[in-house]
């Protein structure tokens, strides 16, 4: 891959780290209430007790796959700084650069991928 190339991916990956990382807190606030949009934390009925505990649930799993997602992003800007970006870490192949335009973190090839979520 040219240097421009890599230049570019490495670009993309700190705007998604940076953006995820932002997600993340406003995420953590929402979840744990910290945003002060209630005058009380305290619902008044019963069904505002589950919604609560819902939103909370799906937030907390939201905030879950960013912080994969972010691992994903730091491995790739490794990567990057190593030399081995680009490669498929099942059969080390080169992953195609569609496929890290639309994934720049994408740590398989598609046919890799593909057999990984078969499983």
């Amino acid at each position: 891959m040219k240097k421009a190339e890599l230049k570019a991916f490495k670009e993309q990956l700190l705007a998604l780290r940076a953006r995820l990382r932002g997600d993340i807190t406003q995420m953590a606030d929402a979840a744990l209430n910290k945003n002060g949009s209630r005058a009380s934390t305290m619902p008044i009925h019963m069904a505002d007790i589950g919604s609560d505990a819902s939103e909370q649930e799906f937030t907390l799993s939201l905030m879950e796959n960013d912080e994969d997602t972010l691992g994903a992003i730091e491995l790739a800007l490794e990567k990057l700084e190593e030399g081995s970006f680009g490669r498929c870490e099942q059969c080390e192949g080169e992953i195609a650069k569609q496929r890290l335009q639309a994934i720049p973190y994408a740590a398989h090839c598609i046919r890799c991928a593909t057999q990984l979520q078969r499983g």
